[in-house]
């Protein structure tokens, strides 16, 4: 036996170990079964004498791969708030007159040739009015429409991107480009990159999680791919709360098993992934294992975290919700107080805003739900003390065409709007712009790559380091694209 053969028990010298521990692992069913039927065994887990002898180890808690931090970080956790649908700049952040002036004319033919059009290919191009008034909020004279007036009371916090721009033309691609950096499904969202990178503040609680709300108009609907973790472990994937009902399906223990006994099974089916773990040194094994653990304290940390009775009145009238309703209102609380417990990236979906017409209406609809629940949470956190190191993000996948489709817009990927707030972000500024019919953004032009750079960096990540080595190629969030917009940031 040579050297190299001493230094790695688990190398081909050893095919007849392998062999025999692999085929011995078909017992293990028998095992499991046993350990489930039998009390004796599940107290002999529970006590620390696993499957084989194995003496129980809590899984350690996960701190990242960067350690330490490239750069000193401004945040420790992200909100999200993600307004599927395509929120039309031209009636909420993009203050545009010109427009206004060339209403019902033909859109000029120098904006519009040879670039991509979805639902309004082939057809005669109109310019569209913008529908709703706006004006000038805060001490910074932020111009946001009336349509969002509590979003204008938090003017002088929030610094809005007019120069947003994206790839994918359609809702799905979209969203998977502005989570995972590619349209190619499979690839790591933003939040589990994040959790790779920094681990979570919390073992009570998931370190991503994700709230779905919708109403207001045509919903969209959302595949979570979207908050998965791709070709990472899958202990990084989002999980899904639900803000009415069950917050977190198949958590709750069956009728009649006690936390004990609860607790006992999680630590025997613990001793026997653990065997499998020994022998295959399979990541995902070791996701189960830390799985199970965290599902059994979510058993207590859930309900607490779902109840708001210690919530003041003047809180929940900010918010504008009485709790456990489903709204994005709702979802907005939650994300504080999942903050407040140390999750490291939250998102907030509000299905609502593709409005290929009756956008006038449609907008003030849409934005009933999310107005005042977005700028209370920004309110919240900052009296809280925790907006100077919670990063919040607002924006959709894509924004809507200065052109009429009726009374709506269609899908419009060359100039959007989006807005960041708090960890190390400059408040009361804008950035960027498009042009003066607001289809080209054609000042400081920020890709969705540049955003998730800029997040990383406000995180302590050098972008450019987190990777991950999969199928022979070192892949990143931003792949190969991405620059910090230092312009931004204080």
């Amino acid at each position: 036996m040579n050297q190299s053969e001493i230094r790695n028990p688990k190398s081909e010298i050893n095919p007849y170990r392998r062999t025999f521990l692999g085929r011995s692992l078909s017992g293990i069913g028998t095992a499991a079964l046993a350990s489930l039927l039998s009390p004796q065994l599940l107290r002999a887990a529970a006590a620390g004498n696993g499957a084989a002898g194995h003496a129980l180890v809590r899984p350690p808690k996960w701190t990242g791969v960067v350690n330490p931090l490239h750069y000193a970080p401004k945040a420790k956790r992200v909100i999200h708030l993600c307004m599927a649908g395509g929120p039309s700049h031209l009636e909420t952040l993009d203050h545009k007159p010109k427009l206004a002036e060339m209403d019902g004319q033909p859109m000029p033919e120098s904006y519009t040739k040879g670039q991509p059009i979805a639902q309004l290919q082939g057809k005669a191009l109109k310019c569209f009015a913008p529908q709703h008034p706006f004006k000038k909020f805060g001490q910074s004279g932020q111009e946001i429409s009336t349509a969002l007036p509590n979003i204008g009371e938090v003017a002088d916090e929030i610094c809005i991107i007019r120069s947003m721009r994206t790839t994918q033309i359609n809702h799905d691609p979209a969203h998977t480009v502005m989570n995972t950096g590619t349209s190619i499904p499979g690839r790591p969202s933003m939040g589990s990159w994040m959790l790779y990178g920094l681990g979570a503040e919390t073992e009570e609680l998931p370190g991503y999680v994700v709230l779905t709300s919708a109403g207001g108009g045509q919903a969209q609907p959302i595949a979570s791919r979207q908050w998965a973790s791709g070709f990472l472990p899958s202990r990084f994937q989002g999980v899904e709360f639900h803000s009415a009902g069950d917050p977190v399906h198949y958590v709750s223990s069956p009728g009649g098993v006690t936390m004990d006994q609860q607790r006992g099974l999680v630590d025997a089916v613990t001793s026997l992934n653990r065997i499998g773990n020994d022998v295959y040194d399979d990541p995902e094994i070791a996701t189960r294992i830390a799985q199970y653990e965290l599902a059994f304290r979510m058993q207590s940390s859930v309900p607490e975290l779902m109840d708001i009775s210690n919530e003041t009145k003047e809180t929940l009238e900010m918010y504008g919700t009485k709790g456990a309703d489903g709204s994005f209102a709702y979802n907005c609380l939650l994300a504080r107080r999942l903050a407040e417990r140390g999750v490291r990236f939250i998102q907030l979906y509000h299905r609502g805003w593709d409005h290929h017409g009756g956008i006038k209406n449609g907008i003030l609809q849409t934005a009933k739900f999310v107005d005042q629940g977005t700028a209370a949470l920004i309110k919240d956190l900052k009296q809280r003390g925790l907006l100077e190191d919670t990063l919040v993000i607002w924006g959709g996948e894509f924004g809507r065409t200065p052109m009429a489709q009726g009374n709506g817009r269609d899908h419009h990927i060359k100039g959007f709007s989006a807005f960041v707030a708090g960890a190390g972000v400059k408040g009361g500024i804008s950035h960027g712009a498009t042009d003066e019919l607001g289809y080209n953004a054609v000042e400081e032009v920020t890709e969705v790559h540049d955003l998730h750079a800029t997040m990383l960096y406000l995180l302590g990540i050098d972008h450019k380091k987190l990777t991950y080595k999969f199928q022979g190629r070192d892949f990143r969030l931003t792949d190969v694209h991405g620059n910090v917009v230092h312009d931004i940031l204080a």
